[in-house]
């Protein structure tokens, strides 16, 4: 027997079954695994059966065997979970044989698997009523999440938190969207304060009226507004003015365009990218400027019979879409001297779908002011960058960047699926309103969606007072809700994620109830200026933003990835850089207008482009396509270039007009072409 039993580091017993699990361990290893049948005798419990497992067999060994394991152990070990009698049984049994034992708190589910693994304070993790390992907490976790769908970067944070917390049940209520702040606490953004000599607004060199209107509203500059200021933007400077959202970049455009308007020095363009921006934009001059100047708008739907309804080109002040603009050029609207030019949501430059246009628009625009020799400034304002002087290189345009924010933000992650995200929304807009600032102000809350219905459904179902907002909404309904909000009367605005931009309510908490923009991912660049709008300096002593993650949920077939992936991946992002890139179709659409608007002179728009343009192939496929001959565009080149047709779409669509089909059916195929 000697020879058969080797040293014993530890062995340890487990009831189980009403017999006990024997685990023997040598350097570390598990050497045997065995089960234990004891017997009463007149000298007390003694082994009556000792089988060692071997895989799914049984080996039937001499009891005698268990005692000398006994014996050459160094330390024996009974666990926690064994019953009060069964662990007197047990201590019986060792002392028969002059042997001690301690029992020890360990994991029960790897007890009940045959392995041994004692639990300290700082390893055992609670499970319902018990304590487990960490690697059999991990499994357990596993389970659920497998359960749910959740991806990587949800697992790896839940994992994280399991082990930091050391509870396996408050990890899964988290998957079921309880707020426990301690878990859902991601990270904090701290507050960081630029320091920068606010400009007076008396010592301002504008026109008498505009000083006059803005002097009487502050007494000093906010410090982007500063910066840009003292560094030339009254003097006719162009500027990349990058900062935080809510930090004041509008009225830089603002101070230049309209101080130039009323110097006789030129209109002013406001460029945004989508109609709702723009809308909001148009009337927000009329109310501020309106009695300085006529405002009109210049949108993308304008195209569709170009009748010019709403659009003054002799107007003061232009608003309009990117989309609006470039097709005023595109069909040789004049717009009159243009003194300034001021293009918000620059970034969208690094845009797949729409940054070749606005580079496009950049270069055309630029042309149209050297033809008609105007004198323009132009103003590109944005609030999240990622290279920023490379931007500002390429724009031949001074870098203003600020980098400032003036109240800590805490965000948050929790998960819940789509039909219980309200109800933990409605927790949170209740928590915020019901508490209050140090300066006296209750917390308000800004809550993005991905559809106008959406909007309504959220609304309807908070328990305290609550609006929509969307640009479906008319003006008064609108200027009610904001009204309202800023008088402290509404707990909550529930808007689409594609009016973020423009959404400017003094919020203590945003609540991401949607990642997406209609049926496309946010960008980590527009998740950034959604999330900074919660926390200003004047009403909270902190912001807060929750993001609410449906796991393995998606908005469109269409989309590849899913929210619980999406969200860590903002969460981590870092700011991408604004980079415009050419593929064929891009490079053909952009190299067309470019002839559309300046004939020969195309290749030199083309040129100082922000992305580099294949010139020589985007010409060979216009003259394969037949959309120029020469330098000139052809009647059908003009049509494509004028209703911003890829040449894919112009080709289903002349294909199924040369065959007499129904136009549904071409609409048909066109849907069918997008979804290729």
């Amino acid at each position: 027997m000697s020879q058969q039993v080797a040293r014993v580091d530890t062995l340890f017993l487990h009831e189980r079954d009403r017999h006990y699990s024997v685990v023997v361990r040598r350097g570390g290893e598990r050497a045997l695994h065995a089960v234990l049948e004891l017997k009463e005798t007149s000298a007390g419990p003694r082994p009556a059966r000792f089988r060692v497992k071997n895989g799914s067999d049984e080996d039937l060994r001499s009891p005698d065997q268990f005692v000398e394991l006994a014996r050459r152990a160094e330390r024996i070990r009974i666990s926690e979970q064994t019953s009060r009698e069964g662990r007197e049984e047990l201590h019986d049994l060792l002392d028969g044989f002059q042997l001690d034992a301690k029992v020890v708190r360990t994991c029960r589910y790897c007890a009940s698997a045959g392995q041994y693994s004692p639990l300290t304070t700082e390893t055992a993790i609670r499970a319902d009523d018990e304590f487990v390992c960490p690697d059999c907490a991990k499994r357990e976790l596993e389970r659920e999440l497998n359960y749910r769908n959740l991806r990587s970067g949800a697992r790896d944070r839940l994992e994280e938190l399991l082990v930091e917390v050391g509870d396996l049940e408050r990890i899964v209520n988290l998957l079921q969207g309880r707020l426990d702040p301690e878990l859902t606490k991601f990270d904090e953004i701290s507050a960081t304060v630029d320091e920068v000599d606010p400009v007076r607004t008396d010592s301002l060199d504008l026109h008498p009226e505009l000083k006059s209107l803005v002097a009487g509203k502050f007494d000093t500059l906010l410090p982007v507004q500063s910066l840009a200021v003292e560094n030339g933007l009254l003097d006719g400077r162009d500027q990349l003015v990058v900062s935080a959202t809510a930090t004041g970049k509008t009225l830089v455009g603002e101070l230049a365009g309209i101080d130039r308007v009323l110097k006789g020095e030129g209109k002013m363009l406001f460029l945004v990218p989508l109609v709702a921006l723009a809308n909001q934009k148009h009337e927000d001059f009329e109310e501020r400027y309106g009695h300085l100047g006529e405002v009109t708008i210049r949108v993308g739907a304008s195209r569709i019979r170009d009748d010019g309804a709403r659009f003054d080109p002799n107007a003061d002040v232009i608003v309009g879409t990117y989309e609006g603009i470039d097709h005023a050029l595109r069909t040789g609207r004049d717009l009159g001297d243009v003194g300034t030019v001021v293009i918000d949501e620059v970034h969208t430059l690094g845009e797949q779908e729409r940054g070749h246009r606005l580079d496009g628009l950049v270069s055309r625009l630029k042309h149209y002011s050297e033809t008609n020799d105007c004198d323009t400034q132009w103003i590109y304002l944005s609030a999240t960058v990622g290279n920023p002087r490379q931007l500002a290189a390429g724009l031949d345009a001074t870098l203003i960047e600020f980098e400032e924010r003036p109240v800590p933000i805490e965000r948050h992650v929790t998960f819940a699926d789509g039909h219980e995200k309200v109800d933990v929304e409605n927790k949170l807009v209740k928590r915020a309103f019901d508490a209050t600032s140090s300066k006296g102000y209750r917390g308000q809350t800004i809550i993005f969606t991905n559809s106008r219905r959406r909007c309504h459904e959220i609304s309807r179902r908070l328990q305290y007072d609550s609006a929509p907002y969307h640009a479906g909404l008319d003006y008064k309904r609108r200027k009610r809700v904001e009204r309202m909000f800023a008088d402290q009367e509404l707990a909550a605005v529930v808007t689409t994620a594609a009016l973020a931009a423009g959404v400017d309510f003094p919020a203590s908490q945003v609540i991401f109830d949607s990642l997406a923009m209609g049926i496309e991912w946010l960008s980590v660049q527009e998740f950034h200026q959604m999330l900074g709008r919660a926390g200003r300096p004047d009403y909270h002593d902190k912001g807060t933003v929750y993001v609410l993650v449906e796991p393995d949920g998606s908005y469109h077939n269409s989309m590849e990835a899913t929210e619980d992936e999406v969200a860590f991946t903002l969460l981590k992002g870092e700011m991408e850089s604004v980079i415009t890139r050419y593929d064929e179709a891009a490079a053909v659409e952009e190299t067309l207008a470019n002839i559309v608007v300046a004939g020969r002179g195309a290749k030199r728009l083309n040129d100082r482009m922000i992305g580099e343009v294949p010139t020589k192939h985007a010409l060979g496929k216009l003259l394969q396509y037949g959309f120029i001959e020469g330098a000139s565009p052809t009647r059908l080149g003009r049509v494509v270039s004028r209703h911003f047709l890829s040449p894919k779409r112009a080709f289903v669509m002349l294909d199924g007009i040369r065959a007499g089909s129904d136009p549904y059916d071409v609409v048909a195929a066109l849907e069918l072409l997008e979804e290729e």
